[in-house]
């Protein structure tokens, strides 16, 4: 693995400290008036999602992760499982649910996402900022009932249930915002 230095760090890196994987949430470079330089690091663990806070001194040897990003399709659900296929090769690979965290409110069947991988091992997922699913269960809207703003619970064919306004009937597609989990548009 490449060796880098503290004063070479950037956002979104990943690092290998400890046998953990760490990606650089932020950092920041600290020259006081006295005593020597070092560099305050906000991390985040890629297995674990842990948040930590991390001093190095200035110039310190830190060891760069190499994350392959892979283009992958999901195929269907196995039992828990998810089974995806690389768009390259055509590899099938099957991924259990606590890898994918949260990633898998917004996973529909032969949607694409970007597996993070570490060797062989997938340790994340990168999904686009925006996705588009169908709308599983939601009540009917009652006519008249149309003051502005109002909202309704939807469960979504992933099973997330999410906010939509009245007018969304089930079997519609919708935009759904991955960041945060909201409500975008109809399709």
């Amino acid at each position: 693995m490449p060796v880098i230095t503290t004063n070479d760090l950037k956002n979104g890196m990943t690092l290998e400290l400890d046998s953990e994987l760490y990606q650089v949430v932020e950092f920041q470079h600290v020259k006081p008036g006295k005593g020597h330089a070092f560099v305050r690091t906000t991390l985040r663990g890629l297995q674990n999602g842990v948040v930590v806070d991390r001093t190095f001194r200035a110039g310190e040897k830190v060891e760069r992760a190499i994350i392959d990003k892979r283009s992958m399709q999901l195929l269907y659900r196995d039992g828990n499982d998810y089974v995806f296929m690389d768009s390259e090769s055509f590899d099938q690979i099957s991924i259990e649910p606590q890898t994918l965290g949260d990633s898998v409110n917004y996973l529909a069947e032969q949607s694409e996402a970007q597996m993070l991988m570490f060797g062989s091992e997938i340790v994340g997922v990168e999904l686009p900022a925006a996705v588009e699913l169908k709308i599983a269960e939601t009540e009917p809207g009652v006519q008249g009932d149309r003051v502005s703003g109002a909202r309704k619970p939807a469960t979504l064919e992933t099973g997330l249930v999410v906010q939509v306004p009245l007018f969304v009937e089930p079997n519609e597609q919708v935009k759904i915002d991955t960041r945060t989990g909201e409500y975008l548009s109809r399709v």
